[in-house]
């Protein structure tokens, strides 16, 4: 690192708070044009996707999948195959070693390759007047970036401080596998981490107000279930949580539902309820910015806070929250700090993807997003029943629903629930991209027996009935 930049009290361009891959991206991009720049890290470097979220929660999901194998080999006649954990504990570690590696190669590592970064550890916080500070020095930048990420949201319900439950890092971390589990909320972490256990051998149930993906089309939702279901996973929909209490060395869970209270027991209770802003010891206030009733910060679409000259971008702004979506809008808001405010953040064709199995993705308006913002909506609904590529395997699990706007054909929205349908979205989200009509789309040439193809056939669907077409018909 150069001289100018290895001091707490050196002068900064731009002072980037959270060193995960919000703040990382930021960082590099304002270094990249020249800025010097402070990125201040609190804790464990790297954000949440490498270290608690995306890359143990995925190796842990591909992990699974090889136990799942021998009860999907049953689809072939002539195959028996066998799996089980010998080791628990040698999976957990496995899956650490990937993380840390990880961390180092995409954080701790790149740091030296720019040497107007200078990396800053400590817990910063304003001060009346709206300074920055870092362990009480006030660090002195013309602009500051906040990008602290989110925790894990812990309900507040009656009981739950005294049961110590997991949350979605320390369930990745346990080193003895739970007999049993109640995972409590139906969101993407609820039902990737549920079916983990499941298929790890754990008797789990999900419990949820308002089902599972309750954001996705009902259709996805309801056959998500019915595969859950399938796989010996309960899930309950119920109106309220009462009560988290122990009983006879168990976590019991108490529930109010449609026939009454009722309760439910486990080994351990896993919380995916949601994740909330890390902006409890930033000081906001003495700084005057403005955030929404779960502390999120508010930002425009310049990524500008209430206050000149301070950005915000990532889980903190409780919007969008996935890995690269913190990226991009980090990388936006460093450039629109560095140039001017003019580059305008745009979700508008943001695909989203839940690895469970069969997968999840979409891009678009969903029917009911759409119908809500005026347009005159046609739909699609092709069963896997009708995707060669589903029949191939054995496994028709699934659907894939394409929204468009009626009058001009239009395409809208892509809704994918297939086993392979996460590699599938991009495609989607490139047709909406360029504007594509469903019969455009319908007319491309796709690849014979894949799961993309169901795109093809689903756009074929709103004019003709594809069973009446062989194959590869146009």
């Amino acid at each position: 690192m150069s001289d100018c930049c290895s001091k707490r009290n050196g002068s900064y361009h731009l002072a980037v708070v959270g060193a995960g891959s919000a703040g990382f991206s930021a960082a590099i991009t304002a270094a990249e044009e020249g800025a010097r720049v402070a990125l201040i890290g609190h804790g464990v470097i790297g954000g949440t996707c490498v270290n608690v979220g995306c890359v143990p929660s995925k190796a842990m999901i591909r992990a699974m999948e090889i136990m799942h194998a021998p009860k999907a080999a049953r689809r072939f006649d002539g195959i028996e195959a066998t799996a089980q954990i010998t080791d628990w504990a040698a999976v957990i570690r496995q899956k650490q070693a990937l993380v840390d590696d990880l961390r180092a190669a995409k954080y701790i590592d790149v740091l030296p390759q720019h040497n107007n970064i200078a990396y800053l550890e400590g817990e910063a916080r304003f001060i009346a007047g709206g300074q920055l500070t870092l362990e009480g020095e006030v660090i002195k930048a013309e602009k500051i970036l906040l990008a602290t990420g989110s925790r894990p949201q812990v309900p507040d319900i009656p009981g739950m401080a005294q049961v110590r439950p997991h949350d979605s890092t320390s369930i990745l971390d346990v080193q003895k596998r739970p007999e049993s589990l109640i995972v409590m909320g139906g969101g993407y972490i609820g039902v990737e981490l549920a079916q983990v256990f499941a298929r790890a051998g754990t008797r789990v149930t999900i419990v949820s107000r308002r089902g599972l993906l309750p954001e996705a089309e009902p259709e996805i939702g309801d056959a998500l279930t019915r595969a859950f279901e399938d796989e010996g996973i309960v899930v309950q929909t119920i109106k309220s949580y009462t009560e988290v209490l122990m009983r006879d060395g168990r976590i019991a869970l108490r529930v109010e539902t449609e026939d009454g209270t009722g309760i439910l027991e486990a080994e351990d209770l896993l919380l995916a309820t949601g994740r909330t802003p890390n902006t409890q010891n930033l000081a906001l206030d003495l700084a005057g910015i403005a955030t929404d009733q779960r502390g999120a910060i508010l930002v425009d679409d310049r990524m500008r806070t209430s206050q000149k000259n301070i950005y915000a971008a990532g889980d903190v702004t409780g919007r969008d929250q996935f890995v690269y979506m913190a990226a991009y809008g980090a990388k936006l808001a460093a450039k629109n700090a560095m140039n001017g405010d003019s580059l305008a953040y745009d979700n508008s064709i943001m695909p989203a993807i839940v690895f469970s199995d069969p997968q999840v993705a979409s891009v678009g308006l969903t029917e009911a997003a759409a119908k809500a913002a005026g347009h005159t909506v046609r739909t699609s609904v092709l069963s896997l029943e009708h995707v060669p590529r589903a029949l191939a395997a054995r496994d028709t699990r699934g659907l894939i629903k394409l929204v468009a706007d009626g009058n001009t054909k239009r395409l809208l929205g892509a809704h994918i629930l297939a086993p392979e349908g996460a590699d599938s979205i991009q495609t989607a989200a490139m047709a909406l991209k360029a504007g594509m009509t469903y019969e455009e789309l319908g007319a491309m040439i796709f690849p014979y027996l894949t799961t993309v193809e169901g795109l093809k056939l689903a756009a074929q669907t709103f004019e003709k009935d594809v069973a009446a077409l062989s194959c590869c018909a146009g």
